[in-house]
């Protein structure tokens, strides 16, 4: 019988519930970000383009969150304790921005500060999330099976630039977004917008993904060294083939193609994401066998995941099919 690397499967399962709330959540927050470009009526329109889902969009955060902790507890104590700030920072801002959401309907004298809530919250919970994400590729000091560093490891200059990329790829899933579900003036706004900020993401990009492989010599020989480069050299290729891809979409107005693309280049986000640390979950420091929990827990926790993932997605995807199609006038009040 073939033996069953239940960590490796666990792995990709949070992978996969950290991808789906990335593109998922990506765009809710991508929205916010976007909002100072909006006039009042727009802002209206956009946020009823999200109304129907995006309270179930973060189911997918609390399963990579959770399922974390229950099948590599150690990573989790160590990743959670060297990143606490930035985790913190995020959870709240996305309380407030979920509480300004709701409030901005229920109170129209006071709309202008909900609406300024509602921008900050979502773009300090996306800056917070590159930064989380930036502080772990760079790497966590680790003392035995704890965390060995200090308080402001994960702030440095590659943290920061990892949290403007991802504040940069939201706001390109959001406008994307708006372009398949608008019409009208916030369709046009969000062409020009997804230009820039498209612009934006892909240079973005490729100034993480050179600075990468010289935080470390296990990066570097990745990416770069023989046999590896010939896999690792597509990533790369996939994406200049996609920007191409995304630009020529927007030239020419499509409404579905520049979010599909949008969401190809963050797949391929997570592809190299997934080079350079596989099978790493605290980087150079603990793999994902040493973090794993016993394996009678992860098999019982498997059989949960194989009933509830495929239930989560079946109701996520009739919601998004419910609701298809362009937004108009009436919505969420």
């Amino acid at each position: 019988m073939i033996p069953i690397d239940l960590p490796t499967i666990w792995a990709f399962i949070i992978a996969f519930a950290i991808f789906a709330y990335v593109v998922m959540d990506g765009f809710d927050l991508g929205i916010g970000i976007l909002f100072p470009a909006f006039d009042d009526r727009d802002r209206n329109r956009a946020m009823n383009s999200i109304a129907p889902v995006w309270d179930g969009n973060e189911t997918w955060l609390v399963l990579g969150g959770g399922g974390l902790m229950a099948a590599f507890p150690v990573a989790y104590g160590v990743i959670f304790s060297a990143l606490y700030t930035p985790i913190v920072a995020m959870l709240l801002a996305l309380i407030f921005r979920g509480v300004a959401f709701e409030f901005r309907w229920r109170d129209p004298n006071h709309r202008k500060y909900w609406d300024a809530a509602f921008i900050l919250g979502s773009t300090v919970a996306a800056l917070a999330q590159g930064i989380t994400l930036g502080g772990l590729l760079q790497g966590i000091a680790v003392n035995g099976r704890a965390y060995g560093g200090g308080w402001w490891d994960w702030l440095s200059p590659f943290s920061v630039a990892v949290g403007i990329a991802l504040v940069c790829g939201y706001a390109l899933l959001g406008a994307t977004w708006l372009i398949m579900k608008s019409e009208g003036s916030l369709l046009e706004r969000c062409y020009p917008l997804a230009l820039r900020f498209g612009i934006a993401t892909i240079v973005a990009m490729a100034v993480v993904s050179a600075w990468t492989p010289f935080l470390a010599h296990e990066y570097y020989s990745r990416w770069f060294e023989w046999p590896q480069v010939l896999f690792a050299a597509q990533v790369p290729l996939l994406v200049a083939i996609a920007s191409v891809a995304f630009f020529f979409a927007l030239r020419h107005k499509r409404s579905y193609w520049p979010f599909l693309i949008a969401l190809a280049l963050f797949a391929l986000g997570l592809i190299g994401l997934g080079i350079s640390l596989y099978p790493y979950v605290v980087p150079r420091s603990i793999t994902i066998w040493d973090a794993a929990a016993p394996s009678q827990s992860l098999g019982f926790m498997l059989v949960g995941a194989a009933i509830m993932v495929p239930i989560i997605l079946a109701y996520t995807g009739y919601a998004y099919w419910v609701f298809r199609g362009k937004t108009g006038e009436e919505g969420y009040h």
